[in-house]
This record gives C-alpha cells, structure tokens and sequence, in this order.
C-alpha cells in the first residue's frame, strides 16, 4: 500500500471539502470570464432605445433642397459642356457633331444665332437646353462658343446681362 491513503474520516472530509472548494472556485472562474462584455439579452445596453434606433437607422438619408433663389454666377462653356453636352458631342452619340470634327463646319457656317435657336429649342435626339431646364440663355450660349471654337470657329462670348449678375 502507499502512504497516501486517506487513513481517517478526518482526512476523507478534508479531502472532499478541497475538492468542492476548487471546483465551486472554478465554476466561479469560468462564470465571471463568460460574463465580461456586452450583453445582448433583456436588461443589457442592447436593448436600449436608442442602441436598437442605431440598428435599425437608414444606411443613407437624402435631402432636397429648394434651388438657390436670386443672382448666380452664369457657369462656362466648358462647365456647361461637362454638365450636358459632352454625352453626346464628346462621342458623338446619336448623331450629335462630335466636338473637334469637320461635323461642326455646317452648323458653324449658320451662325451663333440659329445654332442658339436650335439648342434652346432642342433638335433630333438633342432635348430642348440640352437637358439643362435651369440654365439661363448666356449659359447654353457659352457652351455653344465652347464647342464650335473648339472645332474651328471664332464666335465671341456671349455678353452676360445686367439683370442676370
């Protein structure tokens, strides 16, 4: 036999209360390492109003605004240009006389008058201001002079009027 046997009661219950205490310690061990951190159950901070409003809020929000009212700055031929015409004049879509190209020769042989006509009135596939409903005149007048002068003509800039500053 080996000298370690339990030889009394004595040592038996002493052995049996290390053994429940170390147990009972590590069941309490593991609880409180479990238990750190967020919970997400009834009472938790998960059930907030507000942390439930931060869940289900909107990925994006848009807002419309009303247009500036009063006096503006007339935007360039060549901003007027990248916001509509370049679509079509740039490539060359839908028939549109490609900027930079014996096309424009015709249309700058009529003149700065009927070719503001025709873009104020839209003509073919082209709609009326070239898309631009809240351009002013001088703007879709500078873009004109931005695309023939870019393909060979020497039309001046629009003047801006008094009233349009």
């Amino acid at each position: 036999m080996s000298d370690n046997a339990i030889k009394s009661p004595k040592q038996f219950l002493t052995a049996v209360l290390v053994i429940v205490v170390a147990v009972v310690v590590g069941i309490l061990l593991i609880a409180t390492t479990v238990n750190v951190g967020d919970r997400s159950g009834e009472g938790s901070r998960a059930q907030t109003s507000d942390a439930i409003g931060e869940r289900i809020a909107p990925v994006a929000a848009f807002e419309l605004k009303a247009a500036p009212t009063g006096p503006r700055t007339p935007r360039t031929g060549e901003e007027i240009f990248k916001a509509a015409c370049n679509a079509c004049h740039g490539t060359g879509a839908a028939g549109a006389p490609k900027v930079g190209t014996a096309d424009w020769a015709p249309r700058i042989a009529q003149g700065y008058d009927a070719l503001l006509k025709s873009a104020l009135a839209g003509k073919n596939a082209m709609p009326p201001r070239g898309g631009l409903s809240d351009a002013m005149d001088v703007e879709i007048g500078r873009g004109i002079v931005y695309m023939a002068n870019q393909s060979g003509a020497k039309f001046k800039e629009p003047e801006v009027p008094a009233d349009a500053k």
